[in-house]
Formats: C-alpha cells, structure tokens, sequence
C-alpha cells in the first residue's frame, strides 16, 4: 500500500517537471522591475548617490563611491533587464546577491527585520529581530492620525491605504536575497527563458559539428 501510494506521488512530480520553469519565471518577473527600478533611481541622481555611498556621516562611508556606486548601478539596471529575459540568469544573480549583502550589512540591519513598523505583528512580542523605534511606532502613528483627523482631511489622505511608518528593515532585502539565491540554483527556467533555448541552439550545433 505505502509502497504504490509513494509510486503515484513519484509518477505526480514527474507530471510536474513540465511546469518546472514557472517558479524561476515568476521569481524573474518580480525582482527584475524592482532591481531596474532601483538601477533607474540610482542612475538618474547619480551625484547624490555617489555622496551617499561615500559620505561616513550620513552615508554609507564606502571606498571609492563612484565605483561602487557605478557598479551597483550596472548590477541593478542591466543583471534587471537579464533576469528579465532570462540570459546567463545564474551568472546575473552573484553580483546581485553581493549587492544585496552589502544592502542587508551596511543599510538595513541596524533596524532589525521589519520593513513596516508594525508593533501589532507577531515579532513585536520579545523578539530581538525589533528595534525601539519600531516599539515607538504605535504612539508615533495615533499622534499623526490625531493631528489629520483634527487639521487634514483625514479620508482623502488615507484613501489609497492606511499611515504606516517605515522602519527599513532587512525584510525586503533579505526576501530578494533569498529569491536570488534560487535563481542562482535554479537557472532561469525551462522553456521559459533565453538561457534555456541557447543551451539547446549551441548543443544542437555542437552535435551536429561533431
């Protein structure tokens, strides 16, 4: 009985591996319009993101910020445009899995996990992934909502969604990280990708060379 039951869930994944590239694709399509996005911003400030990624007081306080800076720019706009289409997908996904380190290590981790504070979740309760801004949060939020509702019009200002306070945590980064990192196992996905269609193009032609 176990024996048959186990057989039919092997016969089931292997139904499943036509579908196999669908998970890369979906990774794909959601992290390249945020990374190009992101490339797109640096880009177009470039003078302040230089001085950002140099200046120690209110920066990041990195060597050489023009470099740095250009090359975060090029992992971010062209591997987004690759990832996109699926080219040389796992060698794309180390300079961003590298841009994302430096993200977690030098931007994102004195704020602990949360991108939203939010002292209503879950690891608002002793966790030490939280920091006292994120505690503060809730006091901050009711002395805002306050004031509008007193001096504002309060419903046309939260009409696209309610006051939130940013707390730029690691969560987003670490979430990209964590997607990249699949890429870099998975590939791009099959049918679904460049990498796909020229593996089988240039092995066709080497066969037929042979």
């Amino acid at each position: 009985m176990v024996t048959q039951l186990y057989a039919n869930y092997q016969r089931f994944i292997g139904r499943l591996a036509i579908c196999s590239g669908l998970a890369p694709l979906l990774l794909r399509l959601i992290l390249a319009p945020v990374l190009i996005q992101a490339g797109w911003n640096k880009f177009s400030h470039f003078a302040d993101t230089v001085a950002w990624f140099g200046n120690s007081d209110w920066g990041l306080g990195l060597p050489l910020p023009w470099l740095l800076a250009s090359l975060a720019i090029a992992a971010e706009l062209v591997g987004g445009v690759m990832l996109l289409l699926g080219l040389l997908t796992r060698l794309v996904t180390i300079p961003l899995l590298v841009t994302m380190l430096v993200a977690i290590f030098a931007v994102h981790l004195p704020y602990g996990w949360p991108a939203i504070a939010d002292t209503s979740s879950w690891l608002a309760d002793g966790t030490l992934l939280l920091n006292e801004r994120v505690m503060d949060s809730s006091d901050k939020i009711e002395a805002a909502r306050s004031l509008l509702q007193q001096h504002g019009n309060y419903d046309w200002l939260t009409s696209s969604g309610k006051l939130v306070i940013l707390n730029n945590g690691i969560e987003f980064a670490a979430i990209y990280f964590a997607m990249l990192l699949s890429l870099l196992f998975s590939g791009g996905g099959r049918f679904v990708s460049v990498d796909y269609w020229l593996k089988h193009y240039v092995g066709r032609n080497l066969t037929q060379a042979a």
